[in-house]
């Protein structure tokens, strides 16, 4: 069964009203919806920055993986409302990325899928719903395959079964890690400025928040998230990803020019997963902030129905 969202957009030619302020001219100031956040450390790994909105009723709590160069807030800004009305809602910044663990270990996302139980066995989390967007699919499939019973159901967004199966697309995936890096030990600032000009063309909201937005940016690691690209690179999970035999619902991008929907089906069909489509590219947790929250907000309650039941009536323990 599929679901389709349509995403909204600034009509092509409409220019913003007033000249918004250079990005270097504006105070980075967070938006106040953000969830409270702190920095744990996590026995034997590190310490990682993570948000938290605590308990809310007897509902599953979801666990939020973000996708590659981005930050938990980046990538689900516009979800924590949403999800966190009536359930709790976990993020963590990938280790690496944003404010997350670093490590002179070259980056895998294994580790960061046991970071992410590690990080739920420090809030006494037993089970959770994981979302993972993009690079966060694999995490929080490899979560569910690495830990079973602690993820009580998947949903996936603009991300793939595999990243490798063609020569062109592994040396899609690692050119862009080295050019990421490039990105951010060179010409960083006037690239992020760049993108956070579009952005705030399609999704208006963004404008007081862009120095902001900048900042997580530049919060990353350079080496650590190249290496992730490269990673991303060498994922295949076609040999064990239709045993995990859990809930699943998967957001496809529609228009997504990194992560094609051909691709995008291929997971959601080997998850049995039920498919929410997004008329949007890869972008979309930015340029499309209203109906990628309530997509994913469909998505979760779709999973959390069928995961409910005993599990779904008992509260996680008290962190």
């Amino acid at each position: 069964m599929t679901a389709a969202v349509a995403a909204s957009r600034t009509p092509a030619g409409q220019r913003l009203l007033g000249a918004p302020q250079p990005i270097d001219k504006q105070p980075p100031v967070p938006p106040a919806t953000l969830p409270p956040g702190g920095i744990v450390a996590l026995p034997g790994r590190g310490e990682v920055f993570f948000r938290d909105t605590g308990p809310r009723g007897m509902s599953l709590p979801v666990l939020l993986l973000h996708g590659w160069t981005a930050t938990a807030d980046i990538n689900f800004l516009a979800t924590y409302g949403p999800l966190g009305t009536d359930r709790r809602v976990v993020a963590l910044d990938h280790r690496g990325h944003g404010r997350g663990l670093r490590s002179e270990q070259t980056f895998a996302l294994e580790d960061c899928a046991d970071d992410a139980a590690a990080l739920l066995d420090v809030l006494g989390i037993d089970r959770a719903i994981a979302v993972g967007y993009s690079m966060g699919g694999p995490v929080s499939m490899l979560l569910a395959h690495r830990h079973p019973g602690l993820v009580a159901g998947l949903v996936v967004q603009a991300t793939a079964l595999e990243w490798s199966g063609e020569v062109r697309e592994r040396l899609r995936w690692r050119g862009l890690a080295l050019m990421e890096l490039a990105i951010r030990l060179g010409t960083g600032e006037s690239t992020i400025a760049r993108v956070l000009r579009d952005l705030s063309r399609a999704e208006p909201e963004l404008l007081p928040l862009r120095a902001w937005l900048a900042s997580e940016f530049r919060r990353g690691d350079a080496g650590a998230i190249a290496d992730a690209g490269r990673a991303l690179a060498t994922y295949d999970a076609r040999r064990w990803a239709g045993a995990l035999g859990i809930p699943a619902a998967s957001v496809v991008t529609t228009r997504d020019k990194l992560v094609p929907q051909s691709k995008q089906r291929a997971l959601a069909a080997a998850l049995g997963a039920e498919v929410f489509e997004l008329d949007a590219d890869h972008d979309a947790p930015l340029a499309n902030m209203a109906t990628y929250g309530e997509a994913t907000r469909l998505a979760v309650t779709s999973v959390a129905d069928r995961a409910a039941g005993p599990a779904e009536e008992v509260p996680a323990r008290a962190s």
